[in-house]
């Protein structure tokens, strides 16, 4: 599949060379007559404009017809990028899958609910929690935050951040000790004693030591859901409430903070998600189940 692609690609791009410089052609000929009119041998030239112009219009259109943006249904490729790539400029790491829309809404608090939801919504139903905790919560913005998701203040002291929190909204693939420790550098370049890691998956063993010397607490599926038991049963149905809000499962553009939406490869293969802004941004998300 990969080389058929590549091949199309090729060829995709040789056919766009080729009716550029038939519209590059068409372009002087419609010009020539232009410049050359007021020669005496201008009126020579004249004959060959109809035929520039033919060649520049048809071409235009061959161009535009042939562009993958012209039909917005196929016009992106495969997904790229591993799981954690990060486009340039944004701290947020996107989720590996995304899954297509649940046969029913879950209506209580299990592993499968955290399967459902895309990434942005793990990130509200976290920060969700540390605010029934008591805390006043900030939302880091799209943008380069360090690789922190929120920041944790105490109403006792306005203004001075108690713990930093990072969310990865991961399945199939556990959190490593780099990721712990890109949390810890950042909890010592703003002198936050504490840390917060929550995910969907679960830890390596390196990370679980790491974290334990480092006053970071790790949060996994099985820990949030303790959490989550611990709550009252309305703070249980507030924090499903905001997990399964809107179309939960269909996951949020990294860059854009827009749904994106569901795609099929021109050449064939599994459908993914991608950007709605496509060609301005290029973002796309494996699905699962495709």
């Amino acid at each position: 599949m990969a080389k058929s692609t590549r091949k199309a690609d090729r060829a995709a791009r040789r056919r766009s060379t080729a009716i550029a410089n038939i519209m590059v052609i068409g372009a002087l000929l419609v010009a020539l007559p232009l410049f050359m009119g007021k020669m005496v041998f201008g009126k020579a030239f004249a004959p060959i404009a109809p035929l520039g112009w033919l060649l520049l219009i048809g071409g235009g259109i061959v161009l535009w017809l042939t562009t993958p943006a012209a039909n917005p249904d196929t016009r992106e490729g495969a997904p790229k990028g591993d799981p954690d790539v990060k486009t340039p400029g944004s701290a947020f790491a996107m989720s590996p899958t995304a899954a297509l829309a649940p046969a029913a809404r879950p209506a209580a608090w299990s592993a499968a609910v955290f399967e459902a939801i895309e990434w942005r919504r793990f990130e509200a139903v976290v920060e969700a929690l540390f605010a029934q905790a008591g805390f006043e919560t900030k939302t880091q913005p799209h943008g380069a935050d360090g690789g922190v998701d929120l920041w944790l203040y105490s109403k006792a002291v306005p203004g001075e951040a108690v713990s930093l929190v990072q969310c990865k909204h991961w399945q199939g693939k556990r959190v490593g000790v780099d990721k712990i420790r890109e949390l810890r550098g950042v909890m010592a370049a703003h002198k936050v004693s504490r840390g917060q890691f929550a995910t969907t998956s679960t830890f390596t063993e390196d990370a679980q030591a790491f974290a334990q010397a480092n006053q970071i607490n790790l949060l996994d599926v099985d820990a949030l859901l303790d959490l989550i038991a611990k709550r009252t049963p309305e703070q249980q149905k507030a924090l499903l409430d905001v997990a399964l809000q809107g179309e939960y499962w269909r996951p949020t553009c990294v860059n854009c903070g827009e749904k994106m939406t569901e795609r099929t490869p021109r050449q064939g293969g599994s459908r993914f998600w991608g950007c709605v802004n496509y060609p301005r941004c290029k973002t796309t998300l494996p699905m699962r189940g495709a």
